[in-house]
């Protein structure tokens, strides 16, 4: 019989938080991971951004009844400042907020668009030995006709940070095809210490943006920056693609589903199940309900009806194809 894995609590999860959209998908992240990982005893955090010059408005979480909410989950709220990307790009969040975590404890990431649908603890997570989602397609880098292909390009930037190239090639991959070099998507990550984590992020994001290599000249970096940045912090960090087994995190354990009628067309039963679960206490509907994607698609019955378009055994191959549907249908919402 194989092993059971090992149990992990003490390590802390945190998420982003901020007015709009994050507010009320931060709630559902929060409410997801009490109803199904009851033995997850670490600190579940929500970063979020603070007023400065590189917001127009203040990005503080601004729903009364979210705050509410999150405290009765039993929710710390931290709070970190914008030096760098802010407004500019608010993915940068997930790389400056690393800094307002505590040193020297485990942490795992995850975007606010993410449910946790199974025990955290039972993933074995080797903190030692950072990764990040493999959810991803190859939407970078896109070389062009004439210019470097995948290999020049990655080298480039394995170069210009002094890592070992080489060592991070999936050699059963054929050459210059996206899946032989190391690529995530920066849905979720996990190291050791945020500090260390966040401070190489934070310096090979910066580097990439302002100087980069020439090979990427003709490459668009906004939104892809954390993306192209991610794998050389996990590689320099002795970590990698086959860190963490499969199906846990993007499996059974979690499930980033990225926008409400995409979870409803596409994600297992058990998913839309957890869903409308957790969005049925009145406190949890009363916060919710203040924004329309979730109150017209969970409350509403829309996801329903958008489930009932397709035949979640026979989808479609091609996610557009999924999203265009939905919007003929006048379904689509974000």
């Amino acid at each position: 019989m194989a092993a059971k894995p090992t149990m992990i609590d003490d390590f802390n999860v945190f998420v982003i938080g901020q007015a709009g959209r994050l507010q009320y998908e931060a709630l559902l992240f929060a409410a997801s991971l009490r109803a199904f990982s009851p033995g997850f005893k670490g600190r579940l955090i929500v970063a979020e951004p603070q007023p400065g010059a590189l917001w127009p408005r203040d990005p503080r979480i601004e729903d009364s009844l979210v705050l509410d909410a999150l405290n009765d989950l039993e929710v710390e709220i931290i709070p970190f400042e914008s030096k760098v990307f802010g407004s500019s790009y608010a993915y940068g969040n997930k790389i400056e907020a690393l800094t307002a975590l505590p040193a020297g404890e485990p942490f795992l990431f995850f975007d606010t668009d993410t449910l946790i649908t199974g025990e955290l603890t039972s993933v074995p997570f080797d903190f030692d030995k950072p990764s990040a989602s493999l959810k991803r397609e190859g939407t970078w880098p896109t070389p062009e006709l004439y210019g470097p292909g995948y290999g020049q390009i990655w080298k480039s930037l394995y170069d210009a940070f002094g890592l070992d190239y080489a060592s991070s090639l999936d050699l059963g991959q054929p050459d210059e095809y996206w899946r032989r070099y190391l690529y995530f998507n920066a849905g979720y990550f996990f190291y050791k210490c945020p500090q260390v984590f966040g401070k190489k992020f934070l310096e090979y994001a910066v580097t990439i943006r302002d100087t980069p290599p020439p090979e990427l000249v003709c490459q668009t970096m906004d939104p892809w920056l954390d993306q192209v940045a991610l794998p050389l912090v996990i590689h320099a960090l002795g970590g990698g693609r086959d860190t963490l087994p499969e199906g846990y995190l993007d499996g059974a354990t979690s499930c980033h589903y990225r926008l409400l009628p995409m979870l409803y067309a596409r994600e297992a039963d058990a998913v839309v199940s957890a869903l409308e679960e957790i969005c049925a206490p009145n406190k949890i509907k009363k916060a919710l309900k203040s924004y329309d994607p979730i109150k017209r698609m969970v409350y509403q019955g829309r996801g329903q009806k958008v489930r009932a378009l397709f035949d979640q055994n026979d989808l479609p191959r091609k996610e557009q194809a999924i999203r265009n549907r939905i919007k003929r249908e006048g379904y689509w919402m974000r």
